[in-house]
C-alpha cells in the first residue's frame, strides 16, 4: 500500500449524482482482459472491509459492492466508466472524500481536479456546494512565490507532494522571505498531500513549541501494513482510542525568529481539500493565522492507493485527522474560514488588510490569480 495524507487530484467522482452529471464525458479506457468485474468488486470489497477507517462503514461499503456484482450490475462496464460506477455505489452508501476507484490506463489517469459548478444567471452563490470533477493538466505545486508588495511575501501552494525538491523550495521560500511583516498562503486550489511542506514552514512561524493536529490510524492497518505517516520527526504518538494509533502533529520553533510576528494570512475555497485542510486547521486552531475565503472542502480521512489489478487502484482511508482539543474532524464539513468572501477576493481582502490600497491589491490580485477551471468562483 502507498499511503499518504490525502490528495485529491485523482478522483475520479466523489459527487452527488446530481453534480457528478455535469462533468465532462471521459474517454473509455480499455482495461486488463484478465480483471474481471465481479472479481475486481469482490478484491475492493475485502479490502475495504479490512481496512476502512470505521469497520462497521467498510463492511456496509464491501456489502454494497458484493450484492452490486452478483446483480450484474458491473459486468457491461470498462475502464473510466468501472472505476466511476464502484466510486458512485460507495459514496451512496456513506460519503468519503477521499474514497474512490481509480483506472490509470487509457482514457484514465489523474488528471483531475475539483470544480464548482456554474451557479444559475442572477442567483446567489452557495458556499455549501460541493465541487464536482474536470479533467486538466494539473498546475505545478508551488506558483508565484515571491515579494507581492512591500513587506509582504505571497506563495500559492497547489499540492504538497513532500518531494525533496518541493520541500527544499519552500525552505528556501521561507528563508527568503524571513523578514517578511506578513505572509500569505494561498491554499485556494490545494488538492492535498503530506506534512513535509508544513514542517517546513512551522517551525519559522511559532515562537514556541504547539501542538496541532491528531492523527489517528486504524491499528489492524498500522500492525499489518505500517503506518501510513512514517517515521515523522514532528509526529508523536500517543495514547488514545485503543483501536488506533494516535499521532499528534507539533511544531518545534526554528532558530530563527524572524517571522514569529508577521501576520500571516491563509487563503481558502471550497477546493481546498485534504492536507490544506490540516495546514489550514493548524494555523487557524493555534491562532497564528486568520483565514480567508470559504469554507474548505471537508476531505479529512488519510488513507493511501491499494493496487486492485490491472491498472485499476483505490483510495482506501484508514485514518483521520482532527482537532486535539475538541476531537471534532471536517469530514464532510470543512473548515470555516475567519472573514468569508468569495474565493477570487480573498487575496485582495489580505492584502488590503495588510495595508496595501484597494486599487492596487486588485490589481496585484489579478497577475496571481489562478488559471484555468479553478480559478472561476468557487
Amino acid at each position: 500500500m502507498r499511503f499518504a495524507v490525502g490528495l485529491l487530484c485523482s478522483v475520479a467522482a466523489v459527487m452527488p449524482a446530481a453534480l457528478v452529471a455535469q462533468v465532462a464525458s471521459t474517454p473509455v479506457g480499455v482495461p486488463d482482459a484478465s480483471v474481471e468485474p465481479r472479481a475486481l468488486a469482490r478484491d475492493l470489497a475485502t479490502k475495504l472491509a479490512s481496512d476502512f477507517i470505521y469497520p462497521e462503514q467498510g463492511l456496509r461499503y464491501a456489502a454494497a459492492l458484493r450484492t452490486n456484482a452478483e446483480a450484474g450490475s458491473y459486468d457491461a462496464l470498462k475502464g473510466v466508466e468501472l472505476a466511476t460506477k464502484m466510486t458512485d455505489d460507495l459514496q451512496a452508501v456513506a460519503r468519503d472524500g477521499h474514497l474512490r476507484v481509480m483506472f490509470q490506463g487509457a482514457g484514465g489517469g489523474p488528471r483531475l481536479v475539483v470544480k464548482r459548478p456554474p451557479e444559475a444567471a442572477g442567483a446567489t452563490p452557495a458556499s455549501d456546494r460541493k465541487p464536482v470533477m474536470v479533467r486538466m493538466t494539473p498546475p505545478a505545486a508551488i506558483e508565484h512565490a515571491r515579494w507581492i508588495a512591500p513587506g509582504i511575501a505571497f506563495v500559492r501552494f497547489n499540492l504538497f507532494p513532500g518531494s525533496p525538491e518541493t520541500v527544499e523550495a519552500t525552505r528556501k521560500f521561507m528563508a527568503a522571505h524571513a523578514d517578511a511583516k506578513v505572509i500569505i498562503f494561498d491554499l485556494r486550489t490545494h488538492r492535498g498531500g503530506g506534512v513535509g511542506e508544513m514542517d517546513a514552514i512551522f517551525p519559522l512561524l511559532y515562537a514556541k513549541p504547539a501542538r496541532l493536529i491528531a492523527m489517528a490510524t486504524r491499528k489492524s492497518v498500522e500492525e499489518s501494513r505500517g503506518s501510513p505517516v512514517g517515521d515523522v520527526p514532528t509526529m508523536r504518538i500517543v495514547r488514545g482510542d485503543p483501536a488506533f494509533v494516535t499521532r499528534e502533529h507539533w511544531v518545534k520553533p526554528a532558530r530563527d525568529r524572524r517571522l514569529n510576528g508577521a501576520k500571516v494570512y491563509v487563503l481558502t475555497s471550497g477546493l481546498s481539500a485534504s492536507a490544506a485542510e490540516h495546514f489550514v486547521l493548524a494555523l487557524k486552531a493555534t491562532r497564528r493565522a486568520t483565514v480567508i475565503g470559504r469554507t474548505t472542502y471537508g476531505a479529512n480521512h488519510f488513507g493511501g492507493d491499494q493496487d486492485l489489478g490491472g491498472e485499476f487502484s483505490a483510495f482506501i482511508p484508514v485514518g483521520r485527522a482532527y482537532d486535539p482539543v475538541t476531537g471534532k474532524d471536517w469530514e464532510g464539513t470543512g473548515i470555516a474560514p475567519d472573514i468569508e468572501t468569495a474565493p477570487e477576493d480573498a487575496l485582495v481582502k489580505a492584502l488590503t488588510l495588510s495595508g496595501v490600497p484597494l486599487d492596487k491589491a486588485t490589481a496585484l490580485s489579478a497577475k496571481v490569480a489562478p488559471t484555468g477551471p479553478m480559478s472561476r468562483s468557487q
